[in-house]
């Protein structure tokens, strides 16, 4: 069998592709540049260079294949071209789906975020995926990735059988991009470089391990329900927690600064202003620092129930990733 990977160069991406030819599975890679597609040399991975915007090597990378996994994404928290947000999120993904559709892909899974499902709509309370029917969304790539939702679900009624999968706060060992943000945090917090707390630390998050992500997006390709999204998540953390996971993990007691929240917002407002008139990529901004400051208490038993999925004890998890960090020094 062959599948067609988008995004099969960044950090989820990367892991998928030799997960899929671990299980002799062929794949079509869509690849932007050459010289980032070193990790995917194989026999059974095709690399086909173009784009999300490129229609003509979407119908490429799908030729011949049964099944599309859709990870690429615009995830960057600024962009000084105010549409480019929406072109790859929105454009990008029907021109994935079209693509899929002309090449007579049966499947197609799309990976996209569960800030789309909404926090915690009090303290305390989980979400699932029904929790938030008009969930608030903070950040421009929440709002397109929804919108890609609403537009993937319409091509059931084209015949193709649409998955989504909504992983939370991924980390592990791979590419330290913006997509591994967790795992970059880890790296800064072992070497004395991260002293910060969001304000009194006490909101939750939630972090899911990378290996269990990919194999969440295997079953959602074997097992998921047409038409169904699927919260693929890990553990429920407090700032205090996580930090305190890490302190444990690595014997380092960093001395932590908890930050009021209006002075975040406020420095994030003057980082929003040098990205509007200096054309500098801000560090965080206010929508971030509002996203934060929430609750996201996630759920995975839709996907534990329905498509088997599990979950990587945290401790384990945040031990193999900074067992691999300090592999790389």
């Amino acid at each position: 069998m062959k599948v067609m990977v988008t995004g099969s160069t960044g950090f989820l991406g990367i892991h998928l592709c030799k997960e899929l030819v671990q299980r002799g599975v062929e794949v079509n890679a869509l690849a932007r540049s050459m010289p980032e597609v070193h990790p995917l040399r194989h026999p059974m991975i095709n690399i086909v260079q173009g784009d999300l915007l490129d229609q003509e090597s979407l119908e490429k990378a799908a030729e011949g294949c049964a099944q599309v996994f859709h990870l690429a994404a615009f995830t960057k928290i600024w962009e000084k071209e105010p549409d480019l947000c929406r072109k790859i999120n929105v454009d990008g993904t029907e021109g994935v789906l079209l693509a899929a559709k002309n090449a007579g892909v049966k499947r197609v899974v799309i990976t996209s975020t569960a800030g789309v499902i909404g926090p915690s709509p009090s303290k305390g309370v989980e979400v699932h995926e029904e929790t938030n029917p008009n969930p608030v969304l903070t950040t421009e790539y929440e709002r397109t990735k929804l919108e890609s939702e609403n537009l993937a679900f319409t091509y059931l009624d084209k015949g193709l059988e649409v998955v989504i999968v909504n992983p939370t706060r991924v980390f592990g060992p791979g590419l330290l991009t913006q997509s591994n943000s967790v795992t970059k945090l880890v790296k800064q917090y072992g070497a004395g470089k991260w002293r910060f707390i969001p304000g009194d630390g006490r909101a939750v998050g939630n972090y899911v391990f990378i290996e269990d992500v990919v194999k969440g997006l295997m079953l959602a390709m074997e097992k998921g329900e047409p038409g169904e999204r699927y919260i693929l998540g890990g553990a429920n953390l407090s700032y205090l927690e996580f930090f305190g996971i890490l302190r444990e993990l690595t014997g380092k007691n960093q001395r932590m600064i908890h930050i009021p929240l209006g002075p975040m917002a406020a420095f994030a407002r003057s980082q929003t202003w040098m990205a509007k008139w200096l054309h500098i990529a801000p560090l965080i901004t206010p929508e971030l620092v509002q996203k934060y400051s929430k609750d996201w208490i996630m759920s995975s038993e839709k996907a534990q129930t329905q498509l088997g999925y599990s979950v990587t004890p945290i401790e384990v998890a945040f031990r193999k990733t900074w067992s691999w960090l300090q592999d790389q020094v």
